[in-house]
């Protein structure tokens, strides 16, 4: 019974070693400012391309003088209203029960009976209750400005951009990309996101303070669903 519980020790051991070195060598490197997806475009894909046409302006560059002077153009500048706002909940209940009985009677051997020793009865009851809630709500607001990185062919413009906000013992940012329709830019540069196609939007933190809130690798393992137990 000890080379068992000796046996059972050692494994145990192993896989959380095992576990614990797969976690640390996963971990996410912590976020930095200046990440290229979410840097503004180099300055060199700025300069307007050669003209070719013989004109003196160039296509796409041209100003106008009843013309507004929204963002249309790569690296041009774009503010983003934050009003994100989503809430969701779910409930589920379920209630089972079986009932079974067999019963058989005293029977007679060779004429003599009912022999009461040989009767016998069953009976069976089963039942099942289960019941689960979630509720779960988010609530982003504030503003991000962002730049433009790219136009799509059919004038979709792609945003990107990041704000970063240094405390004492950490920092906060706000992280966004996303696509927007020229047409939904305000005259003042700016527009919702919930204008935002395929928007990726991330506020979190870095430093001692987001790392205090955050369990370690150990914990992390006996609360995943690969803890046996």
């Amino acid at each position: 019974m000890s080379i068992l519980r000796n046996l059972l020790i050692g494994l145990t051991a192993v896989i959380m070693t095992g576990c614990g070195s797969m976690q640390i060598a996963n971990l996410p490197s912590p976020p930095q400012p200046g990440d290229p997806e979410f840097a503004p475009v180099p300055s060199d894909s700025l300069v307007p391309p050669p003209n070719t046409g013989g004109s003196l302006y160039a296509d796409a560059y041209g100003m106008s003088l009843y013309g507004d002077k929204k963002a249309r153009r790569v690296g041009d500048i774009i503010t983003v209203l934050l009003d994100e706002q989503t809430q969701g909940s779910k409930s589920s209940a379920s209630n089972t029960s079986k009932t079974s009985e067999a019963t058989i009677s005293a029977p007679s051997v060779g004429g003599i009976g009912p022999i009461d020793q040989l009767g016998a009865s069953i009976q069976g009851d089963r039942s099942f209750s289960g019941r689960g809630d979630a509720d779960q709500s988010n609530s982003l607001s504030g503003n991000i400005t962002v730049t433009v990185s790219e136009v799509l062919p059919n004038g979709v413009l792609r945003v990107r951009g990041e704000k970063w906000i240094t405390l004492n013992n950490g920092s906060e940012f706000i992280r966004i990309q996303g696509m927007l329709r020229p047409d939904d830019i305000n005259l003042d540069n700016t527009v919702s996101s919930q204008k935002l196609a395929d928007a990726r939007i991330s506020y979190s933190g870095a430093g001692a303070i987001a790392n205090s809130s955050k369990q370690g690798w150990l914990s992390a393992f006996f609360n995943s669903p690969v803890f046996p137990f």
